[in-house]
C-alpha cells in the first residue's frame, strides 16, 4: 500500500541519517469502489503536504518547504485511523518505514518559501524527486 508521510527538510535529513522514517502520521488513498485511484493518491499526497505545514509551524528554523515521502508498505503494518477527506484516510504505520521502502519524495521548490510563510502553500504544486535525489535536497537547503 502506498502511504504518504508528511515531513520537512530537517526530517528528511533525519531519514537519510537513520535509514528510516516515522510513520506515526501518514495518509493513504481510499478511492472507493467507483473512484479514481490516481486522483485519490494525489489527494492523499496533498493531505500529507497539509500535515507538513503543521511540522513547519513547530520548527521555525526549518526551510519553508513542504516535504512528503511516498512509501510502499505491506498492508499488515498500516492501520486506519479515520477519514481525512473524501478519498483519503489517515493511517499509522506500526513500524518504522525503512529507507528502502521509499518510492519518491514530493517537495516544494525554493520559490514557494515566501508563499508558504504567508499561508498560500496551496498555490504551489509539489515537485517529484527520485529517492536517489534526496541527498541533494538536504544539501540544497
Amino acid at each position: 500500500m502506498y502511504v504518504f508521510l508528511p515531513s520537512t527538510i530537517p526530517g528528511l535529513a533525519g531519514v537519510l541519517d537513520t535509514g528510516r522514517a516515522d510513520g506515526t502520521t501518514a495518509f493513504a488513498a481510499d478511492p472507493g469502489p467507483d473512484g479514481d485511484a490516481e486522483e485519490a493518491e494525489y489527494e492523499a499526497m496533498y493531505a500529507a503536504a497539509d500535515a507538513s505545514l503543521d511540522l513547519l509551524a513547530a520548527d521555525p528554523d526549518a526551510p519553508r518547504r513542504r516535504v512528503v515521502l511516498a512509501a510502499v508498505m505491506p498492508d499488515h503494518v498500516v492501520e486506519r485511523r479515520g477519514g481525512a477527506g473524501p478519498h483519503v484516510v489517515r493511517v499509522s504505520v506500526t513500524e518504522p518505514v525503512p529507507y528502502k521502502k521509499l518510492a519518491s519524495a514530493h517537495v516544494d521548490d525554493e520559490a514557494a518559501a515566501d508563499d508558504i510563510a504567508a499561508g498560500a502553500a496551496e498555490d504551489h504544486e509539489l515537485l517529484w524527486f527520485a529517492v536517489q535525489e534526496l541527498r541533494h535536497l538536504v544539501g540544497d537547503a
